[in-house]
């Protein structure tokens, strides 16, 4: 029987990781310690809106046009 691994155990220091609950649905974003939302990957920007329906926008501040996701 193979050992369960935590979600943080699974992640090197460096990954981001989303967090889908059991229907699929987006419910959050683990972030890198010392990292923020202006430093969300543009590929997890893309996946987010593309696959679950975020709005750009919520990304992106006016005034800098860099990832924030809420």
């Amino acid at each position: 029987m193979s050992k369960k691994v935590t979600f943080e155990h699974a992640l090197s220091d460096t990954d981001w990781g989303l967090i889908i609950d059991k229907k699929g649905r987006l419910k959050g974003l683990f972030v890198p310690d010392g990292c923020d939302e202006d430093d969300v990957p543009e590929s997890i920007i893309e996946l987010c809106c593309d696959k679950f329906g975020i709005d750009p926008q919520e990304f992106c501040q006016p005034e800098t046009h860099t990832g924030l996701l809420h």
